[in-house]
């Protein structure tokens, strides 16, 4: 009996063990919509990788690359219901929910990589505290590369682009569309090259590296380096999902999103200058604007920046005040 006992005992410790071994280790999804080998989603896996080793696996973070999860309109809305633990979006097409997650969007406010810094550190507390108003945790926002014209004809003004079926994908570049005449599309990243192949986009206004992941070159000629702005996509976190883990593990996630933050500032530079030569070396034309072309654009981004702080109010204006300051 005594022998019995101890067996049962035994098991009952061992049954006990797992049960808290299971319990102490969590398992996260994080939904991205672009490609596996775009320089986003590799931060995003060695962020996965840093958070595993710096919790010495207590928390696994799977990345879903190029919306095999979810689509890049559906990444916030899953990340909110809990349906995936963790997401990336680009905060830019989030800015019919709230203006201020727009401001990186508007085009020549912050159009070089130190203004994008200067502008992130006035936007990121407002951001952060509309994301707990949410039920989400802001983890850390890196910037794509500044922003230019695809075309597959050359451009030398605005004019040119009248009736040019454009690819939107934000309120923004849609806003653009609308002011230079020409016939907006809503397309995402993952749909880009299927879009371009069978002519329903002709041009579009995006980055550099975008343009190698989609391999613009193949129905586009021309890219114009107006660098217009420099979107971020942000990483959140289901906020119930992130108060769940001790405080180790959380120290140890927020630990890694810093210095995701900072190596995903260094990628984009450096994918910026690559992406330009890639740009070049498969036949496409890389362009500096024309001086037409820049004053037209000039003009659409004071016409945004003005319709944007009408619809912002206060808070677009102490954002913006903070951001000059």
């Amino acid at each position: 009996m005594k022998r019995r006992y101890f067996s049962l005992a035994a098991l009952g410790l061992t049954s006990c063990l797992a049960a808290g071994l299971a319990q102490a280790q969590n398992k996260w999804d994080l939904a991205s919509a672009y490609p596996a080998n775009n320089f986003h989603t590799e931060n995003l896996m060695q962020f996965a990788a840093d958070v595993d080793k710096a919790t010495a696996g207590k928390l696994k973070i799977t990345v879903h690359a190029n919306a095999s999860l979810f689509k890049a309109t559906e990444i916030k809305r899953a990340v909110q219901g809990g349906q995936a633990q963790a997401g990336e979006v680009i905060q830019a097409n989030l800015q019919n929910e709230w203006q201020i997650y727009g401001a990186d969007g508007l085009p020549f406010l912050a159009d070089s990589y130190d203004e994008s810094v200067k502008l992130q550190a006035a936007q990121r507390p407002m951001v952060e505290k509309k994301l707990v108003d949410q039920g989400l945790v802001y983890l850390y926002a890196v910037a794509w590369p500044p922003q230019g014209i695809f075309t597959k004809k050359p451009i030398a003004s605005a004019a040119d682009l009248k009736s040019v079926k454009w690819r939107a994908y934000s309120p923004a570049t849609a806003r653009i569309a609308d002011l230079v005449k020409a016939q907006p599309v809503t397309v995402q990243a993952a749909e880009l090259s299927q879009a371009l192949a069978t002519g329903v986009v002709e041009a579009t206004m995006t980055s550099g590296a975008t343009g190698v992941d989609s391999k613009l070159y193949e129905h586009l000629k021309y890219y114009y380096d107006v660098q217009a702005w420099l979107p971020k996509n942000m990483v959140i976190v289901n906020r119930k999902a992130f108060d769940a883990l001790d405080k180790p593990t959380q120290t140890a996630v927020l630990n890694a999103a810093a210095a995701a933050e900072a190596r995903g500032l260094v990628a984009s530079k450096r994918v910026d200058t690559e992406s330009k030569a890639k740009l070049k070396a498969n036949g496409m034309q890389v362009l500096e604007p024309s001086a037409q072309l820049k004053a037209d654009l000039q003009k659409v981004g004071e016409v945004m920046l003005t319709e944007w702080l009408e619809k912002s109010g206060p808070e677009g204006q102490s954002l913006l005040t903070s951001y000059k300051r």
